[in-house]
């Protein structure tokens, strides 16, 4: 049988692509290109080949993407929460003050200027090796 390898992108309508893209650009710092995205290669961002990009699927009673009305909300991994938040909140971004850590990891939320509600993940750290 033939199966998917892994999520290939994330593709979003957008009210105004332009500026939208240069919202992502200047407060999330993803470099988007003249075609309107930006491919991430993992083993640029994780030489140790950690990284992962997870799909899943949510009830549709779920309220995890509010305040946002729309029916997904998209994650980005990044290297210090903390900093980020605070990056965002200097440029004026409305930053949830809510913050989630479990064993998975640390997360915050930022809503875009078109109401997507953006999740910010801070993998755990690995456990210290034995060797």
């Amino acid at each position: 049988m033939q199966r998917v390898q892994g999520i290939g992108g994330v593709f979003f309508k957008a009210e105004d692509p332009k500026s939208l893209g240069t919202w992502y650009r200047d407060n999330l710092g993803i470099p988007v290109e003249d075609w309107g995205g930006y491919g991430f290669k993992w083993v640029d961002h994780d030489p140790k080949g950690d990284a992962v990009t997870v799909w899943s699927l949510m009830p549709h009673t779920t309220t995890y993407y509010e305040p946002s009305s729309k029916p997904f909300m998209l994650n980005f991994r990044v290297v210090d929460l903390d900093a980020m938040l605070a990056q965002l909140r200097e440029r004026g971004c409305d930053v949830d003050d809510k913050l989630e850590e479990s064993e998975y990891g640390r997360f915050g939320w930022v809503m875009d200027p078109e109401g997507n509600r953006v999740e910010l993940w801070q993998p755990p750290e690995a456990p210290a090796s034995d060797a």
